[in-house]
């Protein structure tokens, strides 16, 4: 189970669906080794039940002990009938972030940011007459946006991971393929088709540029463990930092695979440790173990080694 630090830093490997209106379900995904759970009012809510899920999962929020598991939720698309109701019962239950589907243009998360404002100058105002935390600022609710359900929306992908409320993005194959009318989103060895490896990389390369944890995913052949591994281990090798799991049976593979490996991290201090010794001779470039390395080898073994501080407390 990852700790309250990971938690604050955002550093989410692995983000679970639990369909919400489902108890069982979500008691099962506490004790699950998710760093993040999505508790969804959107495709897993047929429209009838929309509005008492949407009740269940205030409720959850509310009264279910999550220990250190982010709590998100994915609320409908603003511009649906539900949208706007989910966000304002939402963000009366203390959530730790809303995972926004179908986002088109940065004009959707602005409109989104706006109703969150409202509510939030609102609970000030409350607050203040209660003379409770009356000189406290209070952090803002972050979004994680879900960018490429529609195909216009790839293009918008830097302007919308720039906003200040956007703490991380993710891509979506399943939607973007019927915004397409693609046959098969996959060829026949199992890699992505060449529009949905151009959509991951708009995605991480959008998230990276604006500083906001650039998200994988979700892997729906949920019985291809292998196929999972080697796909979330292209992702970390990418710069991808966290991927979305549908099935608990993910969560395992998906957290290994975004967590420095014990080689990743010996290699990683016995090059910070070749820099030090170099530097004092005066030099910044220099081979090490048959390669020639520079400032962005260190930076890179700073990051790896700051990670594995933070999800294995290895390090000083």
């Amino acid at each position: 189970m990852i700790n309250a630090e990971i938690k604050m830093k955002g550093l989410r490997r692995s983000l679970h669906f639990v369909p919400g209106g489902n108890s069982r379900m979500l008691s099962k995904a506490l004790s699950l080794p998710a760093d993040s759970l999505i508790l969804d009012l959107e495709d897993s809510v047929p429209a009838a039940d929309k509005a008492a899920v949407r009740d269940e999962v205030c409720d959850w929020l509310r009264t279910a002990d999550f220990g250190t598991q982010e709590k998100l939720v994915r609320i409908n698309p603003l511009n649906s009938p539900w949208g706007k109701q989910d966000l304002e019962a939402i963000m009366q239950c203390a959530p730790d972030g809303i995972v926004l589907p179908k986002v088109v243009d940065r004009s959707t998360v602005e409109a989104v940011d706006g109703v969150m404002q409202q509510i939030d100058e609102q609970t000030a105002q409350t607050q203040s007459l209660n003379n409770k935390l009356k000189n406290e600022q209070k952090e803002k609710v972050p979004v994680v946006l879900i960018g490429t359900e529609v195909a216009a929306a790839v293009f918008n992908l830097p302007q919308m991971a720039n906003h200040p409320r956007v703490s991380g993005i993710t891509w979506g194959a399943e939607d973007l393929s019927m915004s397409l009318g693609a046959r098969a989103k996959r060829d026949v060895a199992g890699n992505y088709l060449e529009v949905f490896s151009f959509v991951r990389s708009m995605c991480l390369l959008s998230a990276v540029a604006a500083g906001v944890q650039p998200i994988d995913a979700v892997y729906v052949d949920i019985k291809n463990t292998s196929g999972l591994e080697a796909e979330s281990e292209t992702a970390a090798d990418m710069g991808f930092t966290g991927k979305i799991s549908i099935h608990p049976s993910q969560l395992e593979i998906i957290n290994a695979a975004f967590t420095p490996s014990k080689e990743e991290i010996d290699r990683a201090t016995a090059l910070l440790e070749a820099f030090e010794e170099n530097q004092a001779a005066g030099r910044m470039a220099f081979s090490f173990n048959g390669e020639m390395v520079d400032a962005p080898h260190l930076k890179r073994a700073e990051q790896i080694l700051s990670r594995a501080k933070t999800l294995l407390g290895v390090g000083s």
